[in-house]
Order: structure tokens, then C-alpha cells, then sequence
């Protein structure tokens, strides 16, 4: 029995060999190799992005090296050396620090306001002055804690010096005690107290023509500290 080609019937489509083309997918498969270029791209802003910021962080990140404080140093007394330790910091123009490279400027010279360690130490805070002024004199007076006040006194503070009765003085015929002598002066340096005596000595500037009586008086031991107002004489 001899074979016979079929023929399609009609309407009907030949199969095709080849994978059919699916819309779709071919448009994602072309899209899929149009993506390198974009990873690239977006690889290229995220780097051009990351170092801008490298560079402003070491715009606002420098560091300058300027003069802090490490040891406490009182008002008037002079700045040393030792007293002097170099710190990094992010340079603020308010703050006006001490450059570390002006360290040779400031050795030497006195401390206008008491420096604490651990602070910075600015421009105005050393000085070439004393705080003893022309017209005064320096008399250091030892007390003891029941002759001056237990709030802490402080250089510039404004005090009067009070002369106090000696021990077995009687007192005047009619009774009265006569009005004490007060002199007018101020805190110039408070020391540290002393461990075997318990007293301590508080340099005062005093018009000078006060300067040799205080002092007599100041060596019997009996005067005592009085903390003026502020704004006080």
C-alpha cells in the first residue's frame, strides 16, 4: 500500500521548527543586557558621590594642634612649661585657642584668671601683668578657717581685713569696745592650706599706705576676712 503525503487541512497553520518569539520575554532579555551599562553608571555616581564626602569630612574633620591646660595654675601665678600640654582640636575662631606653636609666647608669663586642667587656653588668659597695681602693696596674711569665710575666695575678689580684738583686751571705761580697724583689699592669690597648721595664707593688695600697718597687724594673728558686696570698695 503506497503512502500519501497529508495535507494540512485548511486553516490550519504549519508547525514551525523554530521556538516561537514571545513579546515579552525578548523585550526583558534585551533589557537584561542593557543593565551592566546601568550598574556602571549608578557605580560610577555612588563613587564620585563617596568621594566628595572623603572630602568634605577632611575639610570639617582637621585637626590643629593647639595649647591646653595640665596643671592648675592660679591667678598671677607663672605659667610653666610643665603647666602646658598640646591638644588636637578642631579649630573654632569663637573659641580663640593658644596655637601650640605659639607655646614659647605664653611660657613665662602670668595667669590673668585661674586655669583649670583639662581646659583649653585662650588668647587674654596669660599676661605680662601683675595684679598687684602701682599705688599697692602685696601682705600676705595667715587665717585659720574660723577667720575668713567658707565660700571659696577667688583672685580679684574685693574683701575688707578686719582688725579683731587680741585675746585679754578689756574693753573701754564706759564698756564699749572701740570700732575696728578695716582696711579695704584685694584677693590677690588664696594658697593651699597647711597640712601641720591648718592656716592659709592669702596674699592681698592694700593701698600702699596701709601696707606696713596691716602687716604688723596681720603677725599678731588677730584680723579676720570680710567678703565685700559686689560692687563694693
Amino acid at each position: 500500500m503506497s503512502k500519501t503525503a497529508v495535507s494540512p487541512a485548511a486553516g490550519q497553520v504549519p508547525a514551525q521548527s523554530a521556538t516561537p518569539q514571545i513579546p515579552g520575554v525578548a523585550a526583558g532579555f534585551r533589557a537584561r543586557r542593557r543593565r551592566p551599562g546601568m550598574y556602571a553608571l549608578a557605580v560610577a555616581m555612588i563613587a564620585a558621590g563617596g568621594s566628595g564626602g572623603f572630602l568634605a569630612f577632611q575639610a570639617t574633620g582637621e585637626r590643629t594642634p593647639v595649647l591646653a591646660v595640665a596643671h592648675t595654675v592660679q591667678a598671677g601665678d607663672v605659667i610653666k612649661d610643665a603647666d602646658l600640654i598640646e591638644a588636637q582640636v578642631q579649630l573654632d575662631p569663637a573659641l580663640k585657642p593658644v596655637l601650640a606653636a605659639d607655646r614659647d609666647k605664653v611660657v613665662g608669663k602670668r595667669a590673668a584668671v585661674a586655669l583649670t586642667p583639662g581646659s583649653l587656653l585662650t588668647q587674654g588668659q596669660a599676661t605680662t601683668r601683675t595684679l598687684v597695681k602701682a599705688g599697692e602693696r602685696l601682705v600676705g596674711i595667715g587665717l585659720k578657717a574660723s577667720q575668713m569665710p567658707a565660700t571659696r575666695l577667688s583672685p580679684g575678689d574685693k574683701v575688707l581685713v578686719v582688725a579683731t580684738p587680741a585675746e585679754g583686751q578689756t574693753p573701754a571705761e564706759d564698756g564699749k569696745q572701740p570700732e575696728p580697724v578695716q582696711i579695704a583689699a584685694r584677693i590677690v592669690k588664696v594658697g593651699e592650706k597647711q597640712a601641720t597648721t591648718g592656716d592659709t595664707v592669702v596674699d592681698v593688695a592694700v593701698p600702699s599706705q596701709f601696707g606696713p600697718a596691716l602687716a604688723a597687724q596681720a603677725a599678731t594673728g588677730d584680723v579676720a576676712l570680710v567678703v565685700d558686696a559686689p560692687g563694693g570698695s
